[in-house]
């Protein structure tokens, strides 16, 4: 029995110890990448014997990453100063004032800044080796020497609020991500003609007319007939809320730039009060998308009215600049006003660009007045570029160019590469857009230095900034899948050296990223593990193959339309089609867990799949992805958006399709359909005519009108067995399709030709 204890006892010690061993650090996967970065030998143990040591300084970052610890952890450091401890440095020696130094030692951790700022980020760094969770009261952290600062000085995120509202609770999560990722700048686009939603005091219209909006447009603006939702909807942000996101934001070195726009984007601010447009007529809070003509008149009680409000937004916002807009202001209304020609006149202004140019200087004199700057869209170039301003580039990098080679401060925030409201995937499931396709590696091989500015004209690039517009973006939900993460390859874009930059790396470590935004419940969108699929045909076989950066996790697959699970079948080889398909496939790991979203692709076979198809031109190279073959692939393209591969673009021309069967071929019907979103200057064309060579030598022509231009999506259907009572086989056919020709004035685009998108041609 005395045995049987000892052993007993041992075994309980074995257990014990067992128990109490450290786990192995992660494996640094830190986001933005460091500038220089080694790993040393050893780990340090972060517990409850840990001390902190900190500079008076930087007291404030020193809290801030305790309570951190606390909260993640339940982890309350040390108030001896034990030999195991954490120590926040000033070293004046550090160059950037953003920069940092990050020293793991076996029992030492030095984060070392010549400010706050920089001893922020440091923190970020190694909240970056801890593990997302840890029920373990020891943490192992690996040793290692960082030495870092950011290439860029600006790096921001941009929200739009004024198309929809989010609350308080969702805007500082918003900028606490930002601050994960070493960003700094937070961009608050606050007024807009759908919703005023900054308190100003002096005017309480603006929150009980301006703020709302009878409804909201329902679906696409592209679709025809408009529909609403009937439903009031609105919401502003008081005084004092304002000051609690920026006092948040503050504490994450993020400073908050407000946007009021001027003098365009203003039809809420003049539904409130109408004085401040050029008619003087009540208008409404706008109900739907685009580019208004009711923009701020520049008379005295205009100006009277936006200096009155920047008095009132100025004391809440302690950053340097008032970002004024300036962007797509139409001119319509000036060009009719009596007071804006004399104006323009008596200034001696050229026309109503150099107004804008007058409107945007005056309002830059007052600002400055007030110790601010400005910041506008590159519209604000038009006419004249106000003296001090600083330009954000958007439509492309035209605007930065001019901005940088005139000696003015430039943000890069293009279209391109910076919108994060443009679709990231080609998946036909991804939620309704405004259009576009920005994926993730895209994003990441951003350059902001044009190469067309000097090395002394760089240094007027401040930096970069994603937009995130929300027209199309209804939920908090919905603007962290558009945000994330994109925003999180933008931010290593504006920190990190393009010498330490590499997409592949930079997936990998997002892969661990994303595990901390699961701990936060962030509704990112995963692309990593995506399904790509490619239709394989000729005369005798259609197939279809399934792709995804897998790492050796596994595809499986149904085609009955159901959704895949872990006991779907593994893709293996091409999926071999031979009737009306529908493919829904995911990436799943070695535990069954789906990894991806469910890529889903119907297949339709017909008689055109397969056989030979010309083209008298090519599509736009911007609208070509699936090639010639797209036309009869047996794919439609999606009904959301001309922007997927199974839709073809051409700018302008008039467009032959010519099939040719390999043998005669009885058919009875011939089918497409064409985009016909005007708002996007794409027009269906008119009419078109169908030729078809029969195999007893015979040509038949039929032209087709096209007389509904009211919808979105227009088809053309031709039924060939009701010509063809002979049965004749048909050697070829050709589809001539007219271009709509020159859009109507009055409509986006009005003087250009208009394009022609058409998908799938079905022949049965």
């Amino acid at each position: 029995m005395k045995i049987s204890h000892y052993f007993l006892v041992l075994f309980i010690a074995i257990l014990s110890s067992c128990n109490n061993q450290i786990k192995k650090p992660i494996e640094p996967n830190i986001i933005p990448i460091p500038l220089s970065q080694k790993i040393q030998e050893g780990v340090f143990i972060l517990d409850s014997s840990t001390s902190i040591i900190t500079d008076n300084q930087l007291k404030n970052v020193s809290d801030f990453f305790t309570s951190f610890l606390k909260d993640s952890y339940n982890l309350n450091l040390s108030d001896k100063k034990e030999k195991n401890s954490i120590q926040f440095k000033i070293d004046a020696s550090i160059k950037n004032e953003e920069g940092y130094t990050l020293k793991v030692e076996k029992n030492i951790v030095s984060i070392a800044a010549k400010t706050a700022k920089g001893a922020f980020y440091g923190v970020q760094s190694f909240i970056q080796l801890l593990p997302v969770k840890s029920a373990s009261k020891q943490i192992a952290v690996q040793c290692l020497d960082i030495k870092d600062e950011p290439r860029f000085v600006y790096r921001g995120m941009h929200l739009d609020v004024g198309r929809h509202f989010f609350s308080v609770d969702f805007i500082k999560k918003y900028i606490n991500i930002m601050s994960m990722l070493k960003m700094n700048t937070f961009h608050w686009h606050l007024t807009e003609d759908q919703g005023w939603r900054i308190e100003i005091k002096k005017y309480p219209k603006l929150q009980e007319i301006a703020a709302f909006r009878k409804e909201t447009l329902i679906g696409s603006y592209a679709n025809k007939p408009h529909k609403f939702d009937g439903k009031k909807y609105g919401g502003f942000y008081t005084q004092e809320e304002i000051k609690e996101v920026v006092k948040y934001a503050t504490e994450r070195q993020v400073t908050v730039i407000p946007e009021i726009e001027m003098p365009g984007h203003s039809q809420a601010a003049i539904a409130a009060y109408p004085e401040l447009g050029c008619t003087g007529k009540q208008v409404e809070v706008a109900t739907k998308w685009g580019v208004f003509d009711e923009v701020y008149c520049p008379n005295e009680k205009t100006f009277q009215f936006l200096e009155d409000v920047i008095d009132e937004i100025i004391p809440l916002f302690p950053g340097k600049y008032i970002h004024i807009g300036g962007d797509e202001a139409p001119k319509t209304r000036w060009k009719n006003c009596d007071y804006c020609q004399k104006l323009i006149k008596k200034e001696g202004l050229k026309d109503e660009h150099e107004l804008q140019s007058y409107f945007i200087t005056r309002m830059e004199k007052y600002i400055n007045s007030k110790g601010k700057q400005i910041i506008g869209w590159d519209e604000i170039l038009e006419g004249g570029l106000a003296p001090n301003a600083t330009v954000m580039s958007w439509r492309g990098i035209a605007g930065a160019i001019k901005a940088a080679k005139e000696k003015h401060d430039v943000i890069l925030t293009p279209n391109t590469h910076c919108y994060f409201d443009h679709y990231q995937s080609k998946n036909p499931n991804e939620p309704l857009a405004i259009g576009g396709f920005l994926p993730l590696r895209k994003v990441y091989n951003f350059n902001p230095i044009p190469e067309e500015l000097t090395k002394e004209e760089e240094k007027y690039v401040l930096g970069a900034q994603g937009n995130l517009w929300t027209e199309y973006i209804p939920t908090e939900d919905q603007a962290e899948y558009m945000a994330f993460p994109r925003a999180i390859a933008l931010a290593e874009v504006v920190w990190s050296s393009k010498e330490n930059r590499n997409y592949n790396n930079f997936v990998k470590r997002l892969a661990f990223f994303n595990e901390r935004l699961d701990a936060m419940d962030v509704n990112y969108a995963n692309h990593l593990y995506e399904i790509k699929g490619t239709l394989h045909s000729d005369v005798n076989k259609i197939s279809y193959q399934l792709e995804a950066p897998s790492q050796g996790k596994v595809i499986r697959f149904t085609t009955d339309g159901s959704e895949p699970d872990k006991n779907s079948k593994i893709y293996s080889e091409e999926i071999l089609i031979t009737k009306n398909t529908e493919i829904k496939a995911a990436t799943f790991n070695a535990e069954g867990k789906k990894l991806s979203s469910v890529f889903t692709k119907k297949i339709q076979p017909h008689k055109a799949v397969g056989q030979k198809v010309s083209l008298n031109v090519n599509p736009h190279r911007s609208y070509n992805e699936g090639g010639i073959k797209a036309l009869t692939n047996g794919i439609y393209g999606s009904d959301k958006s001309y922007e997927d591969k199974e839709w073809l673009g051409f700018n302008g021309d008039d467009v032959e399709v010519t099939i040719e069967f390999d043998k005669p071929t009885e058919i009875n019907s011939i089918s497409t359909r064409f985009h016909n979103g005007n708002s996007q200057w794409i027009y269906a064309p008119k009419e078109v005519t169908i030729k078809l060579e029969l195999e007893n030598g015979k040509v038949v022509l039929s032209k087709n009108k096209l007389a509904d231009r009211e919808t979105t999506l227009i088809d053309l259907k031709f039924n060939f067995a009701e010509l063809n009572t002979d049965k004749q086989k048909v050697k070829s056919l050709k589809l001539t399709i007219p271009n709509y020709g020159i859009i109507p004035k009055g409509n986006p685009g009005e003087g250009n030709k208009a394009w022609t998108f058409i998908d799938e041609i079905i022949v049965k």
